[in-house]
């Protein structure tokens, strides 16, 4: 199924306008859902609207959005009074600063969309101006669902992203979480260089497209497995080691990765091996 814009309008830079859509660029129907079923009968339940003053059922029609300025005394707001606020942001994404990609932290990114230009006259600027903010990223506003979000734009590969920011108010500071106030600074630097050594040994290039969602597998195992009206033999689980001696810890952490190498080289030079074989006795038959 194609894309459908979230969201139309129009991306600013000082005096430079082009008309853009927004994306979302991750796709929750990938995640396993699961409705609410009557056990006796395995009827999809509903979740019905109800007045425990009036005690009586509402349509939709009866509902109507309310906010509570006093406890226990509201103010009904229509849909016409929250179409009456008209902010730049509903219409453009006027970005107001440029700071580097990097200075932006990872603990402030919400949600992430693509930005796409709407139509081949805006598809230029839009190019233009990608290209000119290699390594940049543009911070500004935009309302979507009712709401005004902090947003960050840059540039990614033939085309833009925008990323939805939490305002500096929504994040917690560290010394929040009790348990921090007692770890210590100072760390011993013997096993700070093993631990190092350990990270070094499993480094390499990153590709998120390696990492599969396990636990999701797992769950479409069981669900096929029961459609199916076979057993399911649940995995024993494994605790994990209690760490004692960190020292020890981390030399076997270091010849495990080292016995593993050698494992997956041994394994290589086999299919070398064989391949070689395989093309010797073609080229013979041949």
């Amino acid at each position: 199924m194609a894309a459908r814009p979230t969201w139309k309008g129009y991306i600013k830079v000082s005096l430079v306008t082009i008309p853009v859509k927004v994306y979302p660029a991750t796709e929750s129907s990938a995640t396993i859902s699961f409705n609410q079923l009557h056990a006796v009968c395995q009827t999809k339940i509903q979740q019905k609207k109800w007045c425990p003053k009036c005690e009586i059922e509402l349509t939709q029609a009866d509902i109507v959005k309310g906010y509570e300025f006093e406890k226990g005394r509201w103010v009904v707001v229509e849909e016409e009074d929250i179409a009456k606020v008209k902010t730049e942001s509903t219409k453009i994404i006027n970005l107001l600063q440029f700071t580097d990609v990097d200075a932006i932290d990872p603990m402030y990114v919400d949600k992430t969309y693509y930005l796409a230009p709407e139509g081949p006259m805006a598809a230029d600027a839009y190019s233009v101006m990608r290209e000119g903010m290699t390594g940049k990223a543009g911070i500004g506003k935009v309302a979507i669902h009712g709401r005004e979000y902090l947003v960050a734009v840059k540039p990614h590969k033939n085309g833009m992203v925008m990323y939805t920011l939490h305002h500096a108010a929504e994040i917690r500071t560290i010394d929040q979480i009790d348990e921090l106030r007692e770890v210590r600074g100072k760390v011993n630097p013997a096993e700070m260089k093993l631990a190092r050594q350990v990270i070094e040994s499993i480094e390499g290039d990153l590709n998120l497209a390696d990492y599969k969602d396990e636990y999701q597998e797992g769950l479409r195992k069981i669900i096929d497995a029961k459609i199916a009206g076979e057993e399911i033999v649940a995995q024993e689980e494994v605790a994990p080691p209690k760490v004692v001696d960190l020292m020890e810890a981390l030399r076997k952490s270091l010849d495990q990765v080292s016995t593993g190498k050698k494992k997956t080289a041994k394994a290589a030079e086999a299919t070398s091996k064989k391949v070689t074989s395989i093309k010797a006795k073609k080229r013979k038959a041949s």
